[in-house]
């Protein structure tokens, strides 16, 4: 039986940046992953192809809206065949670095699914089996399936084939609020779907705050899609011309048919063939991996990162967790664990929303005093001659010096706005610091100045 000093059950981000990272240490090490394509979930599933197709249908929408821009565009429509075969081209090309940097690492790989059968021991569905000193459990998440009556009968879609479509469905009903469900709901409707997009929270992307969601809301039902928010399913029926879903909407039975149906009520933890308990291991909910803050697990000699652990299902997080874990089962002194403060998220809607550290709702709950002011992008010149006039940008700041404590941008461009607060935030600036910046006009960037400029003025007085 061979024996090592750190094993990596899953190769994706933080997997294989756990292994990396344990490799570079001195650590013996392998990582365990039999999945039958490498390269993790946001290469292969999640990040990268859905941005592709997003943004392709980006291209669309504004070409559609040529007329608005006083151009004569006669027709734009989509050719699933030609974004999917771009689609795979540019995924292609990412999984194969990925596959190449797993091959070509001093650390073991071994293809083969895993469960413990004691704390040091996995036993592979190779037959084999290996020992390890330290664990790191980074096997993702999979799609739910919520217990709603018919659903899990129906035919439904998940994310990966929706983002495998080579046709234009005729109609799809979207069961999710989430950031997925959004997301592809958005996309969905773009390529020429009819799409009903059916929410049990009072409000879409219900981990954000209401006027953030708000903005997307409208904008998502400006676009043509169909949306009931604050929902009570009830049942799911599947027949030879598609799908009936019904549920209770503003105290009222509501049927909506569609050909399609697309499952979008969330991931769960990827944890259920490890046999967690033989290696004492514990979980909550529907397998999340209880972790410290140093990523161990109940039972100190393994770790775990990303979707399997959370608290937050994001690349960059996942791959922290699994550096940390790695530089933690070595023995580096002095480590800092993930500073949650510097929290990031980015929906890639249109209009997109951004946050960054801490926000309002948190700051409220636990009596923290702060400031904060917004402008919003319909009174701004960039954004008004992009006609990209949905949204706002909030900055949240402590009231004394006005240090930055978060940030919140909802509107064209977001997820690329918010990282002018990333380096700030973490230096720990404040509204005066990045007010001595230079900030270019006309840009996008530029209206982060002006709630900047309202704490400064609270702060100082006119």
């Amino acid at each position: 039986m061979k024996s090592y000093d750190f094993v990596s059950i899953g190769g994706g981000s933080a997997g294989f940046n756990a292994a990396r990272v344990a490799t570079g240490l001195g650590l013996r090490t392998a990582i365990v992953d039999g999945a039958k394509d490498l390269g993790g979930l946001c290469i292969l599933r999640g990040c990268m192809p859905s941005k592709t197709l997003i943004y392709m249908a980006e291209v669309l929408h504004l070409a559609q809206k040529g007329k608005t821009f006083g151009l004569n565009i006669r027709s734009a429509r989509a050719n699933m065949k030609a974004m999917q075969a771009r689609k795979k081209k540019i995924i292609a090309e990412f999984a194969a670095y990925r596959v190449e940097a797993l091959h070509a690492g001093k650390f073991d790989l071994i293809r083969a699914h895993a469960f413990f059968i004691d704390p040091h021991t996995l036993q592979l569905s190779s037959g084999q089996k290996i020992r390890s000193k330290y664990f790191l459990i980074g096997t993702g998440s999979k799609v739910s399936v919520p217990p709603v009556p018919g659903l899990a009968d129906a035919k439904c879609w998940t994310s990966d084939d929706v983002l495998n479509l080579d046709f234009i469905p005729k109609s799809v009903i979207v069961l999710g609020g989430g950031i997925v469900a959004c997301e592809l709901a958005q996309f969905l409707n773009r390529i020429g779907s009819r799409v009903t997009l059916i929410q049990r929270s009072q409000n879409i992307l219900r981990d954000h705050s209401d006027a953030a969601s708000s903005v997307v809301q409208k904008a998502l039902a400006d676009e043509g899609i169909e949306l009931f928010a604050g929902t009570q399913l009830q049942n799911v029926a599947q027949n030879a011309r598609g799908v009936a879903v019904s549920f209770v909407h503003d105290g009222k039975l509501v049927v909506r048919r569609a050909a399609h149906l697309f499952n979008a009520l969330g991931r769960e933890p990827n944890t259920a063939s490890l046999t967690l308990p033989a290696a004492g291991v514990k979980t909550r909910g529907r397998g999340r991996i209880v972790i410290n803050r140093w990523q161990q697990t109940s039972a100190p000699h393994i770790y775990a990162a990303g979707d399997c652990s959370g608290p937050a299902e994001i690349v960059h997080i996942a791959i922290q967790q699994g550096e940390l874990a790695a530089r933690h089962a070595a023995g580096i002194k002095k480590l800092k664990p993930v500073d949650w403060s510097l929290l990031l998220n980015v929906v890639f809607t249109d209009p997109q929303l951004a946050t960054i550290g801490r926000l309002e709702r948190e700051l409220t709950e636990q009596n923290i005093d702060y400031l904060t002011a917004s402008y919003p992008f319909n009174d701004h010149g960039k954004s008004i001659l992009m006609e990209a006039n949905y949204g706002y940008v909030k900055v949240i700041a402590e009231p004394k010096r006005g240090r930055i404590l978060g940030a919140e941008i909802v509107g064209k461009d977001a997820g690329e706005l918010i990282h002018a607060f990333s380096g700030p935030l973490a230096m720990k600036a404040t509204v005066f610091d990045l007010l001595r910046a230079p900030w270019y006009h006309p840009t996008l960037g530029e209206i982060i100045t002006y709630p900047l400029e309202e704490i400064a003025e609270k702060i100082n007085g006119p």
